[in-house]
C-alpha cells in the first residue's frame, strides 16, 4: 500500500490555503495536509514532520516563499516545492530559489493539478 501524499500549504491568506487544501484532497485522496501562514511557520512544521510536497506563496510576511524555499532546498533536498504567485514576473526568481515548479495563481485548477502530477510523479 502506498503512503498518502503529505503536503504543506503555505500562504498568508486563509482562503487561499483552504482552496489549495480542497484541490489537493480532490486529486490525492487521502492526502495528509498541514498549513502555515508564512515561511517561518513552514520551516517549523517541516522540522516536526517532513512533507513530500510544499505548495507555497512567493510573497508573504515574516519570511517569503523564496527565502523559505532556499532553506528547504538546503536542509531537506528530498522535499518538492511548488511556488505560487499572482505575479507572473516571479517565475524566474522562484525557479532560481530552488523550486521544482512555479504556478501562476491566475491559472486554472487543472494547470495546478497538472503541475502537481508532474512534480510528485503520481497520476491525478
Amino acid at each position: 500500500m502506498t503512503e498518502p501524499l503529505s503536503v504543506l500549504i503555505v500562504d498568508d491568506q486563509p482562503r487561499a490555503r483552504q482552496s489549495l487544501k480542497a484541490l489537493v484532497a480532490s486529486a490525492f485522496p487521502p492526502a495528509m495536509t498541514r498549513m502555515a501562514a508564512d515561511g517561518q511557520e513552514a520551516i517549523r512544521l517541516i522540522e516536526e514532520a517532513e512533507p513530500d510536497l510544499v505548495l507555497m506563496d512567493v510573497r508573504m510576511p515574516k519570511m517569503d516563499g523564496l527565502v523559505a524555499t532556499r532553506s528547504i532546498r538546503q536542509r531537506w533536498p528530498r522535499v518538492k516545492v511548488i511556488l505560487l504567485s499572482m505575479y507572473m514576473d516571479s517565475e524566474a526568481e522562484a525557479l532560481a530559489s530552488g523550486a521544482d515548479a512555479f504556478v501562476y495563481k491566475g491559472d486554472s485548477p487543472a494547470a495546478l493539478l497538472s503541475t502537481l502530477e508532474a512534480v510528485v510523479g503520481k497520476e491525478v
